[in-house]
Protein backbone atom coordinates (compact mmCIF):
# COMPACT_ATOMS: atom_id res chain seq x y z
CA UNK A 1 0.00 0.00 0.00
CA UNK A 2 0.98 3.66 -0.19
CA UNK A 3 3.70 4.73 2.24
CA UNK A 4 4.23 8.40 2.88
CA UNK A 5 7.94 9.19 2.90
CA UNK A 6 9.43 12.66 3.19
CA UNK A 7 11.93 13.51 0.46
CA UNK A 8 11.99 17.34 0.32
CA UNK A 9 13.14 19.02 -2.89
CA UNK A 10 12.95 22.77 -3.37
CA UNK A 11 11.16 24.00 -6.49
CA UNK A 12 14.19 25.46 -8.31
CA UNK A 13 16.28 22.36 -7.56
CA UNK A 14 13.51 20.06 -8.78
CA UNK A 15 13.23 21.99 -12.05
CA UNK A 16 17.01 21.89 -12.53
CA UNK A 17 17.03 18.13 -11.84
CA UNK A 18 14.19 17.57 -14.30
CA UNK A 19 16.10 19.43 -17.05
CA UNK A 20 19.25 17.39 -16.42
CA UNK A 21 17.32 14.11 -16.68
CA UNK A 22 15.62 15.29 -19.88
CA UNK A 23 19.00 16.08 -21.45
CA UNK A 24 20.44 12.71 -20.38
CA UNK A 25 17.45 10.91 -21.88
CA UNK A 26 17.78 12.78 -25.18
CA UNK A 27 21.46 11.89 -25.43
CA UNK A 28 20.79 8.21 -24.72
CA UNK A 29 17.94 8.06 -27.24
CA UNK A 30 19.88 9.77 -30.03
CA UNK A 31 22.94 7.60 -29.43
CA UNK A 32 20.86 4.45 -29.78
CA UNK A 33 18.50 5.66 -32.51
CA UNK A 34 19.41 3.32 -35.34
CA UNK A 35 17.23 1.47 -37.83
CA UNK A 36 13.71 1.89 -36.45
CA UNK A 37 11.81 4.92 -37.73
CA UNK A 38 8.38 5.81 -36.42
CA UNK A 39 5.68 5.76 -39.12
CA UNK A 40 3.46 8.80 -39.57
CA UNK A 41 0.19 6.87 -39.33
CA UNK A 42 -1.19 3.81 -37.53
CA UNK A 43 -2.62 0.65 -39.12
CA UNK A 44 -5.87 2.53 -39.84
CA UNK A 45 -4.13 5.38 -41.67
CA UNK A 46 -4.67 7.80 -38.79
CA UNK A 47 -2.36 9.58 -36.36
CA UNK A 48 -1.14 7.53 -33.39
CA UNK A 49 -3.00 8.01 -30.11
CA UNK A 50 -5.50 10.39 -31.70
CA UNK A 51 -8.47 10.24 -29.33
CA UNK A 52 -10.50 12.96 -31.05
CA UNK A 53 -10.91 11.69 -34.59
CA UNK A 54 -14.45 10.55 -35.45
CA UNK A 55 -14.74 6.80 -36.06
CA UNK A 56 -16.66 3.83 -34.71
CA UNK A 57 -13.54 2.50 -33.00
CA UNK A 58 -12.89 5.89 -31.39
CA UNK A 59 -16.41 5.95 -29.97
CA UNK A 60 -15.68 2.64 -28.29
CA UNK A 61 -12.36 3.95 -27.00
CA UNK A 62 -14.03 7.00 -25.45
CA UNK A 63 -16.67 4.85 -23.77
CA UNK A 64 -13.85 2.72 -22.38
CA UNK A 65 -12.21 5.76 -20.80
CA UNK A 66 -15.52 7.01 -19.43
CA UNK A 67 -15.96 3.76 -17.50
CA UNK A 68 -12.30 3.65 -16.45
CA UNK A 69 -12.28 7.20 -15.10
CA UNK A 70 -15.47 6.71 -13.12
CA UNK A 71 -14.55 3.36 -11.55
CA UNK A 72 -10.79 3.48 -10.87
CA UNK A 73 -10.77 4.73 -7.27
CA UNK A 74 -8.22 4.47 -4.48
CA UNK A 75 -10.31 1.86 -2.66
CA UNK A 76 -10.89 -0.16 -5.83
CA UNK A 77 -7.14 -0.34 -6.52
CA UNK A 78 -6.36 -1.47 -2.97
CA UNK A 79 -9.02 -4.19 -3.29
CA UNK A 80 -7.62 -5.43 -6.61
CA UNK A 81 -4.04 -5.52 -5.37
CA UNK A 82 -5.07 -7.46 -2.29
CA UNK A 83 -7.01 -9.96 -4.37
CA UNK A 84 -4.44 -10.61 -7.10
CA UNK A 85 -1.30 -10.63 -4.96
CA UNK A 86 -2.29 -14.16 -3.91
CA UNK A 87 -1.20 -15.36 -7.36
CA UNK A 88 -3.60 -18.28 -7.15
CA UNK A 89 -5.20 -18.15 -10.60
CA UNK A 90 -2.82 -20.32 -12.60
CA UNK A 91 0.64 -21.84 -12.88
CA UNK A 92 2.26 -21.62 -16.30
CA UNK A 93 5.37 -20.56 -18.18
CA UNK A 94 5.96 -17.17 -19.76
CA UNK A 95 5.55 -18.58 -23.27
CA UNK A 96 2.31 -20.34 -22.35
CA UNK A 97 1.05 -16.97 -21.18
CA UNK A 98 2.12 -15.37 -24.47
CA UNK A 99 -0.01 -17.89 -26.32
CA UNK A 100 -2.91 -17.39 -23.93
CA UNK A 101 -2.77 -13.67 -24.59
CA UNK A 102 -3.60 -14.39 -28.23
CA UNK A 103 -7.25 -14.43 -27.16
CA UNK A 104 -7.17 -10.77 -26.11
CA UNK A 105 -7.81 -7.65 -28.23
CA UNK A 106 -7.28 -4.32 -26.47
CA UNK A 107 -10.43 -2.14 -26.74
CA UNK A 108 -8.58 0.94 -25.44
CA UNK A 109 -6.02 0.96 -28.27
CA UNK A 110 -6.98 3.25 -31.18
CA UNK A 111 -3.99 2.12 -33.24
CA UNK A 112 -4.35 -1.64 -33.68
CA UNK A 113 -6.88 -4.46 -33.45
CA UNK A 114 -4.55 -7.45 -33.91
CA UNK A 115 -4.15 -10.18 -31.25
CA UNK A 116 -1.78 -9.05 -28.51
CA UNK A 117 0.98 -11.60 -29.14
CA UNK A 118 1.74 -9.85 -32.42
CA UNK A 119 2.14 -6.51 -30.67
CA UNK A 120 4.53 -8.10 -28.17
CA UNK A 121 6.69 -9.62 -30.88
CA UNK A 122 6.60 -6.53 -33.11
CA UNK A 123 7.83 -4.41 -30.20
CA UNK A 124 10.48 -6.92 -29.13
CA UNK A 125 11.83 -7.47 -32.65
CA UNK A 126 12.07 -3.74 -33.38
CA UNK A 127 14.01 -3.18 -30.14
CA UNK A 128 16.21 -6.21 -30.80
CA UNK A 129 17.43 -4.70 -34.09
CA UNK A 130 18.44 -1.39 -32.50
CA UNK A 131 19.66 -2.71 -29.13
CA UNK A 132 21.16 -6.15 -29.93
CA UNK A 133 23.16 -6.31 -26.69
CA UNK A 134 20.33 -5.43 -24.29
CA UNK A 135 18.68 -8.84 -24.11
CA UNK A 136 16.78 -7.86 -20.93
CA UNK A 137 15.08 -5.13 -22.97
CA UNK A 138 14.06 -7.62 -25.68
CA UNK A 139 12.41 -9.82 -23.05
CA UNK A 140 10.81 -6.86 -21.30
CA UNK A 141 9.20 -5.94 -24.61
CA UNK A 142 7.93 -9.49 -25.08
CA UNK A 143 6.27 -9.70 -21.66
CA UNK A 144 5.23 -6.11 -20.95
CA UNK A 145 1.56 -6.69 -21.82
CA UNK A 146 1.10 -10.22 -20.49
CA UNK A 147 -1.00 -8.87 -17.63
CA UNK A 148 -3.85 -8.39 -20.10
CA UNK A 149 -4.81 -11.99 -19.35
CA UNK A 150 -6.82 -10.41 -16.51
CA UNK A 151 -9.57 -10.02 -19.10
CA UNK A 152 -9.86 -13.81 -19.53
CA UNK A 153 -12.35 -15.93 -17.55
CA UNK A 154 -9.60 -17.87 -15.75
CA UNK A 155 -8.50 -14.58 -14.17
CA UNK A 156 -12.02 -13.42 -13.20
CA UNK A 157 -12.66 -11.79 -16.59
CA UNK A 158 -12.17 -8.24 -15.36
CA UNK A 159 -13.80 -5.57 -17.54
CA UNK A 160 -11.36 -3.93 -19.96
CA UNK A 161 -11.40 -0.66 -18.00
CA UNK A 162 -9.72 -2.62 -15.14
CA UNK A 163 -7.14 -4.21 -17.44
CA UNK A 164 -5.95 -1.88 -20.23
CA UNK A 165 -5.72 1.80 -21.12
CA UNK A 166 -3.53 4.64 -19.88
CA UNK A 167 -2.72 4.41 -16.18
CA UNK A 168 -2.65 7.21 -13.61
CA UNK A 169 -2.08 7.63 -9.87
CA UNK A 170 -5.02 7.30 -7.49
CA UNK A 171 -5.04 8.90 -4.07
CA UNK A 172 -4.21 12.35 -5.47
CA UNK A 173 -5.72 14.79 -7.98
CA UNK A 174 -6.42 13.52 -11.50
CA UNK A 175 -4.19 15.56 -13.80
CA UNK A 176 -6.00 17.48 -16.55
CA UNK A 177 -3.70 15.93 -19.17
CA UNK A 178 -5.48 12.59 -18.73
CA UNK A 179 -7.17 11.33 -21.90
CA UNK A 180 -10.89 12.29 -21.72
CA UNK A 181 -10.30 13.96 -18.35
CA UNK A 182 -13.90 15.25 -18.23
CA UNK A 183 -15.20 11.89 -17.01
CA UNK A 184 -13.25 12.06 -13.75
CA UNK A 185 -15.89 14.40 -12.37
CA UNK A 186 -18.03 11.30 -11.79
CA UNK A 187 -15.26 9.52 -9.88
CA UNK A 188 -16.02 9.78 -6.13
CA UNK A 189 -12.33 10.38 -5.32
CA UNK A 190 -12.50 13.71 -7.15
CA UNK A 191 -14.83 14.96 -4.41
CA UNK A 192 -12.84 13.50 -1.52
CA UNK A 193 -10.55 16.13 0.10
CA UNK A 194 -8.12 13.38 1.12
CA UNK A 195 -7.55 12.45 -2.52
CA UNK A 196 -8.22 15.53 -4.66
CA UNK A 197 -5.14 17.65 -3.93
CA UNK A 198 -1.89 17.63 -5.92
CA UNK A 199 -0.06 15.40 -3.41
CA UNK A 200 -3.12 13.68 -1.93
CA UNK A 201 -2.02 10.89 0.42
CA UNK A 202 1.58 11.09 -0.85
CA UNK A 203 4.53 13.44 -0.36
CA UNK A 204 6.99 15.02 -2.79
CA UNK A 205 9.76 12.69 -3.85
CA UNK A 206 8.18 9.67 -2.14
CA UNK A 207 8.97 7.50 -5.17
CA UNK A 208 6.55 5.80 -7.56
CA UNK A 209 6.97 2.53 -5.66
CA UNK A 210 4.91 4.16 -2.92
CA UNK A 211 2.19 5.47 -5.24
CA UNK A 212 -0.91 3.45 -6.08
CA UNK A 213 -1.62 3.39 -9.82
CA UNK A 214 -4.95 2.66 -11.47
CA UNK A 215 -5.33 -1.11 -11.54
CA UNK A 216 -4.56 -2.99 -14.72
CA UNK A 217 -2.19 -5.22 -16.64
CA UNK A 218 0.92 -3.13 -15.92
CA UNK A 219 0.81 -3.45 -12.14
CA UNK A 220 -0.36 -7.06 -12.30
CA UNK A 221 2.51 -8.18 -14.55
CA UNK A 222 4.99 -6.28 -12.37
CA UNK A 223 3.59 -8.13 -9.35
CA UNK A 224 3.85 -11.50 -11.11
CA UNK A 225 7.45 -10.88 -12.19
CA UNK A 226 8.57 -9.60 -8.81
CA UNK A 227 6.91 -12.30 -6.73
CA UNK A 228 8.21 -15.09 -8.96
CA UNK A 229 11.80 -13.95 -8.51
CA UNK A 230 12.68 -12.55 -11.92
CA UNK A 231 16.27 -11.39 -12.39
CA UNK A 232 15.31 -8.62 -14.83
CA UNK A 233 17.13 -5.39 -13.92
CA UNK A 234 15.33 -2.45 -12.29
CA UNK A 235 14.70 -0.58 -15.61
CA UNK A 236 12.92 -3.65 -16.99
CA UNK A 237 10.55 -3.84 -14.03
CA UNK A 238 9.99 -0.09 -14.23
CA UNK A 239 9.02 -0.38 -17.91
CA UNK A 240 6.59 -3.21 -17.17
CA UNK A 241 4.94 -1.28 -14.35
CA UNK A 242 4.71 2.16 -15.96
CA UNK A 243 4.64 1.70 -19.75
CA UNK A 244 0.97 2.77 -19.84
CA UNK A 245 1.69 5.80 -17.62
CA UNK A 246 1.64 8.19 -20.60
CA UNK A 247 0.93 11.10 -18.29
CA UNK A 248 4.48 10.69 -17.00
CA UNK A 249 6.60 9.64 -19.94
CA UNK A 250 4.74 11.64 -22.60
CA UNK A 251 3.21 14.60 -20.75
CA UNK A 252 5.69 15.01 -17.88
CA UNK A 253 2.99 14.97 -15.19
CA UNK A 254 3.44 13.69 -11.63
CA UNK A 255 7.23 14.10 -11.65
CA UNK A 256 6.96 15.69 -8.19
CA UNK A 257 6.31 12.20 -6.79
CA UNK A 258 9.38 10.60 -8.38
CA UNK A 259 12.57 9.47 -6.64
CA UNK A 260 16.09 9.68 -8.02
CA UNK A 261 15.94 6.03 -9.11
CA UNK A 262 12.64 6.69 -10.90
CA UNK A 263 14.31 9.40 -12.99
CA UNK A 264 17.13 7.03 -13.94
CA UNK A 265 14.70 4.31 -14.99
CA UNK A 266 12.54 6.80 -16.89
CA UNK A 267 15.33 7.17 -19.46
CA UNK A 268 14.82 3.54 -20.50
CA UNK A 269 11.04 3.89 -20.49
CA UNK A 270 11.33 6.80 -22.94
CA UNK A 271 13.36 4.57 -25.25
CA UNK A 272 10.97 1.64 -24.90
CA UNK A 273 7.87 3.75 -25.52
CA UNK A 274 8.91 4.63 -29.05
CA UNK A 275 8.90 0.96 -30.01
CA UNK A 276 5.83 0.06 -27.97
CA UNK A 277 3.75 2.73 -29.68
CA UNK A 278 5.09 2.92 -33.23
CA UNK A 279 5.97 -0.70 -34.04
CA UNK A 280 2.27 -1.67 -34.25
CA UNK A 281 1.67 -2.98 -37.74
CA UNK A 282 -0.43 -5.23 -39.93
CA UNK A 283 2.81 -6.97 -40.95
CA UNK A 284 2.86 -10.03 -38.71
CA UNK A 285 5.90 -11.66 -37.09
CA UNK A 286 6.63 -15.36 -37.75
CA UNK A 287 6.11 -16.65 -34.21
CA UNK A 288 7.76 -20.05 -34.63
CA UNK A 289 10.84 -18.51 -36.23
CA UNK A 290 11.62 -16.19 -33.32
CA UNK A 291 10.36 -18.39 -30.49
CA UNK A 292 13.71 -20.18 -29.76
CA UNK A 293 15.49 -16.87 -29.16
CA UNK A 294 12.87 -15.54 -26.76
CA UNK A 295 12.61 -18.87 -24.98
CA UNK A 296 16.33 -18.64 -24.23
CA UNK A 297 15.76 -15.22 -22.62
CA UNK A 298 12.84 -16.53 -20.61
CA UNK A 299 15.04 -19.33 -19.29
CA UNK A 300 17.71 -16.78 -18.35
CA UNK A 301 15.51 -14.35 -16.42
CA UNK A 302 12.55 -16.41 -15.14
CA UNK A 303 11.78 -19.77 -13.52
CA UNK A 304 10.25 -22.46 -15.74
CA UNK A 305 6.80 -22.08 -14.19
CA UNK A 306 5.30 -18.98 -12.61
CA UNK A 307 2.36 -18.42 -10.32
CA UNK A 308 -0.19 -16.02 -11.77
Amino acid sequence: MAIQTEHPTHGSQAEEKKNVHTEETSELVSAKDRTFKAPENNAFGQSFRDYDIESERQKGVEEFYRLQHINQTYDFVKKMREHYKKLDKAEMSIWECCELLNEVVDDSDPDLDEPQIQHLLQTAEAIRKDYPNEDWLHLTALIHDLGKILHLSQFDELPQWAVVGDTFPVGCAFDEKNVHHKYFKENPDSKNPAYNTKDGVYSKGCGLDNVLMSWGHDDYMYMVAKENGTTLPSPGLFIIRYHSFYLLHKEGAYTHLMSEEDFKNLKWLHIFNKYDLYSKSKVLVDVEKVKPYYQSLIDKYFPTKLKW
